[in-house]
């Protein structure tokens, strides 16, 4: 059309980066961070990141680069969403349950130039370092976060590290006046995020500017959030960048109320003390809210807007969540979405349903979002859509703005995630007369416990290393605390003795404790007529066990 100009006035890359420089304009002297007796305001917040990024370009720290992170949701971890983008960089959250192993396995894969650690993480990160150092010549700089009233830790001479590679000291050395490195295509990677995928092969995600900014934006709507909301955080920042929360409440100059540890006391203390509106976590968060004590809890100071995600929240936990003052919003999505990528949209015509009818509405995992073009369950063969009779299983796909870039170094893996023109996900569900859609089962046999997906494949090979052991099938056990928990069949080989114990505790030496199993049957397997072993039957029997953790106290 004639009269069009495409320029600097008119376009811009978006970025999640301006999020933070409108805030320190419009919110500038309203807190930011809260954690503890540590108070930010979004001005201060800006000026940290400033000399954050300042200081990490003198690191020597360049375009695309990726920087590590691995820490809880304290400030430093907050700062780095926004520090490490603005020096043009790729921030890398590494999962904090993570051990030595993985962590090295994560490093050499991402090629981090940096790692910032928290200081109770230090052994991890030095022990990661070690096996990098072993096959590796340069090394990350480390860069370790101290607790604001704890003394610096000592770092091994071994380690790559000076005077000014401590966490303050090296903000110091950042300049005011550093200008910005905005993205020049808000195609440009902004995150780099580990799926579960086995030690040997791992998945890194490559989310972009541009999906960052729009599903921040989503996550706004998901979350009902007002101008100036309180978001607690019991979601961790190192998964989806916290559902992309970390970006999303800079957006609307929000409190951010960050917490080390998550607990039943600290999530009621803080919702208390700082008047929170808005939280999320998975169903392992709403178990620990409605099992804690008396004197666990706390008054409510309002209505508490709460999303959750992975396995559907039970109807019992459901109904004491809103005895409570809780709001609860199912979504659902994967690492490859950004994290959330649809939500149980509650419509007013279903607050006359029963009580029943209610919970079950609001477990299925409803639409798209608005950051998402398209959300369909198709038949994968011939990527006909499933019609909508709540009975026709499909896969789950979606295509959209924001679903990832794609894999790291992983070209074939990006390419058969993408065949078709969508992203497919891999899980089974059906799609309901309203639209709605409803997940049925994991294709690829993920388990997910605590909001955390874990491969049976990689548990099942840890198992098999066991010298007696001969055959092995790890299955998801349905836990009213976890939503469920690795449960291990074995067959053990004739004149070979190893008890449940023994196994558990081999697979906790070798995999992060989470992974490892935490009910084992020993059994012969059932197979097919083909030799495979037919999990269904063992899905059958693992639930026909009961819930492993009747009332919320289980610990992994």
């Amino acid at each position: 059309m004639e009269g069009l100009i495409r320029c600097a006035a008119n376009y811009v890359p978006l970025t999640p980066i301006s999020f933070l420089e409108r805030s320190a304009i419009v919110y500038g002297d309203r807190a930011s961070v809260v954690y503890g007796d540590i108070r930010y305001t979004w001005r201060e917040t800006l000026e940290r990141c400033t000399r954050l990024a300042s200081a990490l370009t003198h690191l020597g720290i360049s375009r695309g680069d990726v920087v590590a992170a691995l820490a809880p949701n304290i400030p430093a971890m907050y700062e780095l969403h926004f520090g490490v983008p603005m020096a043009g960089a790729v921030l890398c959250t590494l999962n904090t349950r993570h051990d030595a192993a993985m962590v090295a396995v994560l490093m050499k894969h991402s090629e981090a130039k940096i790692i910032f650690v928290d200081y109770q993480l230090l052994h991890i990160a030095q022990e990661a370092i070690d096996i990098v150092s072993k096959t590796k010549k340069k090394l990350p700089h480390l860069v370790v976060i101290p607790e604001s009233d704890q003394p610096s830790p000592n770092i091994r001479n071994t380690i790559p590290i000076d005077k000014n590679l401590e966490y303050e000291s090296l903000l110091a050395t950042g300049r005011l006046d550093f200008e910005v490195r905005r993205p020049n295509d808000e195609w440009d990677p902004i995150s780099l995020n580990y799926t579960s995928g086995t030690t040997s092969s791992p998945k890194g995600v490559i989310y972009s500017h541009r999906g960052a900014y729009l599903n921040s934006l989503a996550a706004v709507c998901l979350n009902e959030m007002n101008s100036m909301p309180v978001y607690l955080w019991c979601v961790p920042m190192f998964h989806c960048n916290g559902w992309c929360l970390t970006w999303a409440v800079a957006a609307q100059g929000g409190t951010n109320v960050c917490q080390r540890n998550v607990t039943a006391r600290s999530i009621f203390d803080n919702i208390s003390t700082h008047k929170v509106t808005n939280m999320g976590g998975a169903p392992t968060v709403l178990n620990m809210i409605i099992n804690a004590t008396a004197s666990e809890r706390s008054p409510l100071p309002g209505k508490v807007a709460v999303m959750t995600g992975g396995a559907p929240p039970p109807h019992h936990v459901l109904f004491k969540m809103e005895e409570l003052g809780f709001i609860v919003t199912h979504s659902y999505g994967l690492t490859e979405t950004y994290g959330p990528g649809t939500v149980c949209t509650w419509k007013p015509e279903w607050n006359s349903l029963p009580r029943e009818a209610r919970a079950k509405i609001r477990a299925r995992q409803g639409v798209q979002h608005i950051g998402i073009e398209e959300l369909d369950i198709k038949d994968p063969k011939t990527m006909k859509s499933v019609p909508p009779d709540a009975k026709t299983m499909g896969e789950v796909m979606f295509r959209g703005n924001t679903v990832m870039n794609g894999y790291l170094k992983d070209l074939k893996a990006t390419q058969d995630a993408f065949n078709g023109g969508w992203y497919r996900t891999g899980d089974l569900g059906v799609k309901h007369p309203d639209g709605y859609i409803e997940l049925k089962d994991r294709s690829k046999d993920i388990i997910i416990s605590g909001g955390e997906n874990i491969s049976t494949i990689e548990v099942e090979s840890v198992i098999f290393s066991h010298p007696a052991v001969l055959e092995a099938a790890v299955v998801g056990r349905i836990d009213d605390y976890w939503g469920e928990t690795p449960c291990a069949f074995v067959k053990l080989k004739d004149g070979f003795n190893a008890s449940a114990e023994e196994i558990i505790k081999f697979c906790r030496d070798r995999l992060p404790h989470y992974m490892a199993p935490r009910t084992v049957v020993f059994q012969d397997l059932p197979k097919t007529s083909t030799g495979k072993t037919q999990k269904f039957v063992l899905r059958e029997r693992a639930n026909a066990m009961g819930s492993l953790s009747k009332k919320g106290i289980s610990k992994l």
